[in-house]
């Protein structure tokens, strides 16, 4: 049994895909199969169940998985310090969540995070669903993601780092802009300006109407925020946003946000990685933002951050 083996074992568990782990490993799908078949011979018990739709893994593939997980970490943790890279605090960190929580809600700790430690290159993927953060943390695409939408995953390390609210968000100008929350009944008779489907946030807005049996008429769909807000701003429609995303746009007097009267629309925002070793860079990042939660909590708010 080699390291190579377990490794090409892990990502076809991962991937549940023998091409696709085959293109992250640099390596034929045959020769893929060939590994996970020798593998299985030598362990005398099947890894994968193999079926018409794809594979999934067996009870011992299961356990073999935890044991490989454990002595591939062990491996890359011997190879980055015998390398000298254990506290360099160094490299790249690729980042991937949706564009409206890349500007406006982790901005600020990012900035923050390069400012303390020059030596780590961040760089930024949006992407326009969970599904899409999670695919590009599966494929390799990104070390970090952020979602706001449940992930289950056997791969991957979910951490809650900050709750928010959706808020029904209208231009000053509103009939409804100088109140404190609006009745279902007030919204179902407005027009919607909303993220297309697939959003984590459309997805709320989506399951809210469903649970309240309305069906507000749609005004556009888009997933440019800044868009979004200004149609909302010149009276297309009313929007449903988290208040960190009209923050500067409240202050200013342009939008107002206003609660849905007996409802609370909650979401969890939540860290995405690897469930494996990750390299110093990438557990440098993850234990900085962990150190952010209540800075989070303040701008998820809506409120300027302190100090």
């Amino acid at each position: 049994m080699e390291l190579w083996q377990l490794r090409t074992f892990r990502e076809v568990a991962e991937t549940l895909n023998f091409t696709r782990a085959g293109k992250q490993l640099n390596l034929t799908q045959s020769a893929v199969s060939h590994q996970i078949k020798a593998l299985e011979t030598e362990l005398g018990e099947p890894l994968f169940i193999r079926a018409k739709r794809g594979v999934r893994l067996s009870e011992t593939g299961r356990v073999a998985l935890e044991h490989a997980q454990q002595i591939l970490d062990a491996a890359d943790a011997l190879r980055e310090r015998v390398s000298g890279h254990e506290h360099s605090a160094a490299g790249s960190v690729r980042v991937a969540a949706a564009t409206q929580a890349l500007v406006y809600l982790f901005a600020p700790f990012f900035e923050a995070f390069m400012r303390a430690h020059p030596r780590i290159e961040l760089s930024f993927r949006t992407t326009v669903s969970t599904e899409q953060t999670i695919a590009g943390i599966l494929d390799g695409a990104a070390d970090i993601g952020f979602a706001s939408w449940p992930v289950y995953s056997p791969a991957l390390n979910v951490e809650h780092l900050v709750g928010d609210e959706l808020l029904v968000i209208v231009g000053r100008q509103h009939r409804l802009a100088r109140k404190r929350s609006a009745t279902v009944k007030e919204i179902e008779r407005e027009r919607l300006v909303l993220f297309e489907r697939g959003s984590s946030i459309r997805r709320a807005t989506d399951q809210f109407f469903d649970s309240v049996s309305i069906r507000p008429a749609l005004a556009l769909e888009s997933n440019d925020t800044y868009f979004i807000k200004l149609m909302t701003e010149h009276g297309w429609g009313i929007t449903l946003l988290p208040p960190w995303a009209v923050r500067e746009e409240v202050k200013a007097g342009r939008l107002a946000q206003l609660r849905i009267a007996g409802h609370t629309l909650r979401r969890s925002v939540n860290m995405v990685s690897l469930g494996r070793f990750q390299p110093s860079a990438t557990r440098t990042f993850h234990s900085f933002m962990l150190s952010q939660k209540d800075g989070l909590r303040t701008l998820a708010k809506g409120e300027p951050m302190k100090g």
